[in-house]
């Protein structure tokens, strides 16, 4: 962090892309820079519900797993576990009229009621085994979003997916 707040969530999550019902249950972690100072959460949220923080710390260089699954009836559990710190949290959540629509494993500048926010520099971030129900992403033919700014220039990069099918790694470019 060099000056200002930025922001960056990296995160996996049920709905979003092409939702009707404009909701997403997602699982992750923010790195975030305000000011000089970085901070780290793990987190989920039931969108558009505010995101919960949970208390333990999560460091850089920690090793994540993030699932969300449904469970039927209404039913999502989202699970984040940090294996380099030995920490874990289960949320189970009870939401009905949800899509289910879409799958994600998401890099992002997250939003405000402002719009959204500058991306803070997160250097190179690695997703390793993705999968959707058992499969890894390259037997889904995913779509890649890669984030651009207001004059269409990327703000980072999504690299191809991995010779097992489920591993890729973005790259911060600019905080745009």
């Amino acid at each position: 962090c060099s000056s200002g707040n930025r922001y960056a969530s990296f995160w996996v999550g049920l709905d979003g892309y092409g939702s009707r019902a404009r909701s997403v249950e997602q699982t992750g972690t923010d790195a975030d820079c305000a000011g000089r100072r970085a901070e780290y959460n793990g987190w989920y949220e039931i969108y558009p519900a505010q995101p919960v923080y949970f208390r333990t710390k999560v460091r850089p260089g920690d090793h994540l797993t993030a699932t969300v699954k449904f469970h039927g009836a209404g039913t999502f559990t989202l699970v984040l576990k940090d294996s380099t710190r030995g920490w874990s949290h289960t949320v189970t959540k009870h939401e009905t009229g949800l899509d289910r629509s879409s799958a994600e494993v998401i890099t992002e500048a997250p939003s405000s009621a402002k719009g959204v926010l500058p991306l803070a520099d997160f250097g190179t971030i690695r997703f390793a085994a993705s999968r959707v129900n058992g499969k890894v992403l390259r037997k889904l033919h995913p779509i890649k979003i890669v984030m651009i700014d207001g004059g269409g220039l990327a703000k980072d990069s999504t690299s191809a997916l991995g010779a097992a099918g489920g591993a890729f790694r973005n790259t911060w470019i600019r905080s745009g």
